[in-house]
């Protein structure tokens, strides 16, 4: 799921931002998560369609999101090399509250 938001500020426009939705897949790392989100295209050769995947790491302030978690990620001014998105919303899954009980 792809979003494209806008916003004003002031009067002025300034640039969308994506949003995008996937699974938490690692959280080693300290205010840091490993999201993959999934598409389905069309292959443009053999015309079937297929399961894409990729990886995006985001900044999860506090260490708040678990591995198996749904989240929504927006993007985002570059926080390191390899951070360009921010953790918005989250969802437990039940998968993962049934780990923790």
């Amino acid at each position: 799921m792809e979003q494209v938001v806008s916003q004003k500020n002031s009067g002025e426009a300034r640039k969308t931002r994506r949003v995008l939705s996937g699974v938490v897949r690692s959280d080693k790392m300290k205010d840091t998560v490993v999201v993959e989100v999934s598409r389905y295209t069309k292959h443009p050769k053999y015309q079937k369609y297929m399961h894409t995947h990729k990886r995006y790491k985001a900044h999860d302030a506090g260490n708040t999101c678990k591995i198996g978690d749904r989240v929504e990620i927006e993007e985002c001014a570059p926080i390191s090399k390899e951070k360009r998105f921010k953790v918005i919303s989250r969802t437990t899954t039940k998968a993962s509250n049934s780990i923790e009980n």
